[in-house]
């Protein structure tokens, strides 16, 4: 746990949970929501782990590295076909590659299908005996994993800060908070459609969503982003990731100069991990001519 109140220089008493030192590979939200999916498919005896994500996704990285050491295949269904003829010197592909996950490329329209009955049935026809895994990961095994995150010790905290992508983790906080905290998720993606998510999961509304650090949508980030990531490493030596936690803190912190938070508040704020797609978003970054990530 980081104590920020030197960072931020308030009153507040702000702390970041380092989730993302759980594992080196399968870190953070990642480790969650793998947990008892990977426990579910060794005693169902499946044999194939097949998932779904984008070219950098933190959820294929992991999965990747998880069924390796459960002993599991793994396949990735990846979004956009164009990458089949040659995805070498993307880190997050090759890397996932060198720890056994073999890849189904599709369109980007043809991914849309992701949770269609029929589409599913296929890739189970494909691969038997294989074990299917949304995008994210995000399922209901996922969510109790995710609800470990808090503990006792978090009882005093009044808020509770994560990003938001598919609204896996924030549904799994929502569920384990306790009645006088507030769990605020800052979504990483333009709007706050998660919360049809967490309503699956949870009959608990006190959780609030909002899209105001987003940068522009999902995996967008700029130079005032980027200062931000370096200045936090300097200042804690802790490193952010672009995507997620990096919005998340900013947004906090924003939040409590607007006065968005009562005087006085106890904030929790969740590093949720991520760190391996800083190597393909620095390539980004200097296509563009922006600074570089510091690591």
């Amino acid at each position: 746990m980081l104590r920020l109140e030197n960072l931020i220089g308030t009153q507040y008493t702000v702390a970041l949970k380092r989730e993302d030192m759980l594992h080196p590979f399968v870190s953070g939200n990642k480790f969650r929501k793998l947990k008892y999916n990977i426990a579910e498919a060794l005693d169902r005896k499946n044999e194939i782990l097949i998932t779904f994500g984008g070219a950098y996704s933190n959820h294929i990285s992991a999965t990747a590295v998880a069924g390796k050491l459960a002993g599991l295949k793994t396949v990735g269904v990846i979004r956009g076909e164009e990458l089949a003829a040659n995805y070498k010197g993307n880190a997050t592909l090759e890397f996932a590659k060198s720890n056994g996950m073999t890849f189904e490329f599709v369109s980007r329209e043809d991914y849309k299908m992701k949770e269609d009955k029929a589409y599913l049935a296929s890739l189970s026809e494909k691969y038997p005996n294989a074990y299917l895994l949304p995008e994210g990961g995000t399922n209901t095994l996922a969510i109790q994993g995710c609800a470990e995150i808090l503990t006792e010790d978090d009882a005093d905290f009044d808020y509770v800060c994560t990003a938001v992508g598919t609204g896996g983790t924030l549904a799994g906080l929502v569920a384990a908070s306790k009645a006088h905290q507030t769990v605020v998720g800052y979504s990483a993606l333009k709007g706050t459609f998660q919360a049809t998510e967490v309503e699956k999961y949870t009959q608990k509304t006190n959780y609030v969503i909002k899209d105001d650090y987003c940068f522009g949508g999902y995996a967008k980030i700029d130079s005032q982003l980027v200062r931000f990531m370096n200045e936090f490493k300097q200042e804690t030596g802790v490193l952010l990731d672009p995507v997620y936690t990096a919005k998340m803190l900013f947004g906090i912190i924003e939040d409590i100069k607007l006065g968005h938070f009562p005087e006085n508040s106890r904030i929790l704020a969740i590093h949720t991990g991520g760190l391996q797609g800083i190597s393909g978003m620095n390539k980004k970054l200097k296509k563009k001519n922006l600074p570089q990530i510091h690591t």
